[in-house]
């Protein structure tokens, strides 16, 4: 082994083989000839490489061949184009080194078995941060390549059938959406014209508004937007990118509801292109309702609350010229204010609409007898009565009730009153009821007619088919109380 000759010729095979190596590794070389016995045996390195090369070179979708270590052998143009390198980078790398680490990861597996596989996968490219994430369908089938064991990858991109699916169904999703509004919805193009348009959409427009200029088929005066003209400038705004919530319009031409509250903003379907708007109309029927019942409620108790201030005047006044002292003026004075409060209370119950004449007794007799005993017993049809004569009445009661407590019937045991609904007067122009008292001491006509007889006389006296006759036969007082039948709803 010292022969300098042995060692030289030795060098030199070992040069040629790793020349020979080296060109079957950069391509050059297609096929090797072997002597054996002197017999020449020709082995192709990986084939015909130049016609997979070409086969591969007319597909559209991204191919690549692999050895058994998923390093890549050869790569198409398309491949090379995806994934944005040229081939002599790619050549003799892990083909999974140039994609992310969970796509890398899914293709490896596929890669790594003996069957063939076929997925899909969603692929973020290294490098290409600018890029979206793709789809693909991914494909790969072990081949023998000559002497190499490997497999060929395919890259079939299904990046814009997904796009087009998920944009079909975030379609399907939002005409379900505006469908099931409640208020109505309409979306326009960027020349105002409508393409879309919810059921609840009948209430502004008897027909079909797909297609249909929104100006035009929905006009519409705005109430608090002086900046705004017409629809067609809300449109405007919002194709300009401006969005505008919560304006009060009226919609002159609208078959139903005409007042709205209408929001409108862009449509952005991408995130820097609007392709129209969306408006949403609100209807404000009910609002505007109770805002008229409210302003109405605000006037009537600004008129009963001065009618009322003018109705405690007049009592204070009138009880002051009819008592001597100032307790006897205390004690008649808070009496009546309690009276008039009674009344009061019961109407606040009934939020002001209306209430029962028998209702109104038993809150006027209340703090003098039992009203479901036998001292206070009512009789006739329920009678129900507008606040007026409601407070009228309340008056009388209380008048009547006080002078039984101190001089009539109430006044000691075995006294007791009856009010009784009698029916219509002759004329048919009021109802009658009657206050009749009996068990008391023995009546005579007052000598002095005070406060209590005013409020008795006059205080059914606002109509001329109301007013009272009271009488002072010996077994007790009667009152006899017509109640206009303008008062009874």
């Amino acid at each position: 082994m010292d022969d300098p000759a042995i060692l030289t010729e030795l060098r030199r095979r070992l040069a040629e083989a790793e020349e020979t190596l080296n060109a079957i590794r950069e391509g050059e070389v297609d096929a090797l000839v072997i002597g054996d016995g002197g017999v020449d045996e020709v082995f192709a390195i990986g084939g015909d490489t130049e016609s997979y090369r070409t086969f591969m070179e007319a597909m559209d979708t991204g191919a690549a061949a692999v050895d058994e270590d998923g390093r890549v052998l050869y790569a198409n143009s398309a491949l090379c184009r995806l994934i944005d390198h040229p081939l002599p980078t790619l050549q003799g790398k892990p083909l999974v080194s140039f994609f992310d680490a969970r796509a890398a990861a899914e293709i490896g597996q596929m890669v790594g078995k003996t069957a063939s596989q076929r997925e899909k996968v969603e692929i973020s490219l290294k490098d290409a941060a600018t890029k979206m994430a793709q789809v693909f369908l991914v494909s790969a089938k072990p081949v023998r390549l000559g002497l190499v064991q490997g497999h060929a990858v395919t890259f079939t991109d299904l990046t814009e059938r997904v796009r087009s699916e998920t944009a079909e169904r975030a379609e399907r999703i939002a005409a379900a959406i505006i469908a099931s509004a409640n208020e109505i919805v309409v979306v326009c193009d960027r020349v105002g014209m409508i393409t879309h348009a919810n059921t609840a959409a009948s209430a502004i427009y008897d027909g079909d508004l797909i297609g249909k200029m929104f100006e035009d088929a929905i006009p519409l005066t705005f109430t608090d937007a002086p900046d705004l003209m017409s629809g067609g400038a809300l449109i405007d705004l919002a194709l300009n990118g401006q969005a505008r919530q919560g304006i009060e319009a009226i919609a002159t031409q609208a078959p139903k509801v005409k007042d709205y509250l209408i929001s409108a903003a862009p449509l952005q379907v991408t995130e820097d292109q609007i392709s129209g708007c969306v408006l949403t109309m609100v209807d404000l029927s009910q609002r505007k309702a109770a805002e008229h019942q409210q302003l109405l409620l605000m006037r009537e108790l600004d008129h009963r609350v001065r009618n009322t201030l003018a109705l405690v005047l007049s009592i204070s006044n009138r009880t002051l010229s009819h008592e001597d002292t100032l307790q006897g003026f205390h004690q008649a004075f808070t009496q009546r204010i309690h009276g008039l409060a009674a009344t009061h209370s019961l109407l606040a119950k009934q939020g002001w609409t209306k209430m029962s004449l028998h209702d109104i007794v038993r809150a006027e007799l209340a703090p003098y007898v039992e009203t479901d005993g036998t001292r206070l017993r009512l009789e006739g049809e329920e009678v129900a009565l507008i606040p007026r004569a409601a407070i009228a009445l309340g008056l009388i009661f209380h008048e009547l009730a006080t002078n039984a407590v101190k001089y009539g019937a109430l006044s000691r045991e075995g006294g007791h009153v009856l009010v009784a609904v009698r029916g219509l007067t002759a004329d048919g122009a009021a109802m009658r009821v009657d206050w009749v008292e009996s068990g008391g001491p023995t009546v005579s006509p007052p000598k002095r007619k005070g406060f209590g007889h005013t409020v008795i006389s006059h205080s059914l006296a606002y109509s001329s088919k109301g007013g009272t006759d009271l009488s002072f036969p010996p077994e007790g007082v009667i009152c006899a109380l017509r109640i206009p039948m303008e008062d009874i709803p």
